[in-house]
């Protein structure tokens, strides 16, 4: 029997602005500085990638 994945939330314990890379690191058991690190360079990219963060902020309840 495996143990249930914890749900989607942001860290409000580790983040740096609004928890939402952290929360989705820990959701997914990545590298919370990995993950940090590619929206930083996605954002030089065009595209919503901002737009996308701050509802990812909105709709994901916090801890």
């Amino acid at each position: 029997m495996t143990a249930p994945t914890p749900r989607l939330r942001r860290d409000t314990r580790h983040k740096r602005l609004g928890g939402v890379c952290s929360g989705i690191a820990r959701r997914y058991g990545l590298s919370t500085g990995a993950l940090r690190l590619a929206f930083v360079l996605s954002c030089v990219l065009p595209g919503p990638q901002i737009v996308a963060y701050l509802v990812l902020w909105l709709v994901i309840p916090a801890d």
